[in-house]
């Protein structure tokens, strides 16, 4: 299992427990950023190596920061 971080700009949009798809964005410079969709949270930069290889998740957690939520989703690697 693989637990990674999505930023998400506004409250409500899913809920815990829930399954969301992943997709992958990517650019010539070989650096990928991922989208729980559809547009709901992005993550951060990923390199070649730490690609995200499922494009199915289950969302964990949400967290509340003064930054904004976060969601932890989990998936299957």
């Amino acid at each position: 299992m693989r637990l990674e971080r999505f930023k998400m700009e506004r409250e409500g949009l899913v809920t815990e427990g829930q399954e969301v798809e992943i997709s992958e964005r990517s650019a010539v410079t070989g650096q990928y950023t991922y989208l729980v969709e559809p547009s709901v949270a992005m993550s951060g930069i990923y390199r070649t190596g730490q690609r995200i290889m499922s494009r199915k998740g289950t969302i964990k957690k949400i967290e509340k920061t003064e930054k904004g939520f976060y969601l932890l989703v989990e998936m299957k690697e």
